[in-house]
Formats: C-alpha cells, structure tokens, sequence
C-alpha cells in the first residue's frame, strides 16, 4: 500500500505505468536499457558507464557504476534484466566498449536516455512531469522498499552512501508500519 500526502506530486510510476512503459518499448537494446535503469535505479548518464568487461553472464552480474559520490558495486541481476541484457549482447556482440552504444558506437549519452524516456512515456500515456528517467530510479526506490520493507535494503541497491537519501521512500511507502498496525489492531 503506498501512501503519500494529498498535495504532494506522485515521484514514481506505479506498477501498471512501468507495465505500460516497457509495452511500448519497440527494441532489444532499448528494452534492456531501460530494465537496467529501472530495476537498478540508474541515473539518465549511468547507463553510458556500463562496459562490456562490467558484465559476468555466468553469474548474472553486473558492475554498477554510480555517480555523484554513490557507491558502485556488482549487483546479482533479476530474471527480467538479465533475460534482456542477453538479447541486447547477442544482438550487439561481445566486443569491448561500452553496453550501450550510440548511433556513432560511443557510449549512449545522457540526453539520449531522456529524450528516448520521454518518447516512450508518451507513448505509454504517462504525465509529462514524470517523463523523465529519474522517475525510473524513484518508481525503483519505492518499488524496492514496498517488496522488501526495509530501507537499509534500498540503500544499499540504490547505491546511496548516506541513509538521508533513501529516506525519501520512506515516506512514499511504509510496508513495516502497516505490519504494525496489523499487529497492534486489537491493543487496547
């Protein structure tokens, strides 16, 4: 159950939005780019960091590499996101350099990830103020906490050094005070 309060502007896409979203999305590579960027709550310019050499596909993992003083680590990834990540490579090739590549075989840029987000979110029927891919690492952030309830989980995946950050879902999502409410029901 999310909660949030009355006047404040929804941060994150809700489970049908992110459904929609990657119904719209026509390509392999772009299917896996923007299920990385979901599930691993990727910054628009992080996608462009991650190299061939970061991927291990016997084990499924990925380096993430995170900006603005974020810790990166190797992450385990989901069914989901590694299913597309093999697609997109078979599809690619295994040479070195980037995963994702741009028109001019550098690294895909920033500006490319928002302006192919925003295409699709409008496509998906998804407002306008969440059109924008840090919407992604916000519906990931919450996502995370309301399957898993408990933020320090969420830190850790989303990379970020100092709890304050991650606090923000907290307030978004609160799956251990529902728990209690349910346990302290009948307390009189």
């Amino acid at each position: 159950m999310s909660e949030r309060k009355q006047d404040a502007p929804l941060k994150y896409l809700s489970d049908d939005e992110i459904e929609a979203l990657f119904k719209v999305i026509p390509t392999v590579r772009n299917k896996a780019l923007f299920r990385l960027i979901y599930h691993r709550g990727l910054r628009a310019s992080e996608p462009g960091l991650l190299q061939m050499s970061d991927w291990f596909p016997e084990t499924e993992r990925l380096m993430v590499r995170r900006l603005k003083g974020s810790v990166s680590a190797p992450f385990r990834l989901t069914s989901i996101e590694a299913r597309h990540l093999r697609a997109w490579i078979r599809e690619r090739g295994s040479a070195a350099g980037p995963i994702f590549t741009s028109r001019e075989h550098g690294p895909i840029s920033r500006r490319q990830v928002w302006q192919l987000m925003h295409d699709y979110s409008k496509r998906a029927g998804i407002a306008i103020e969440r059109a924008h891919p840090h919407a992604l690492k916000h519906s990931c952030g919450t996502h995370v906490l309301e399957k898993l309830g408990d933020i320090t989980l969420v830190q850790d995946w989303l990379g970020h050094k100092d709890i304050k950050s991650t606090a923000i879902y907290a307030k978004v999502v609160n799956p251990s005070r529902e728990k209690a409410a349910d346990r302290l029901r009948d307390w009189t």
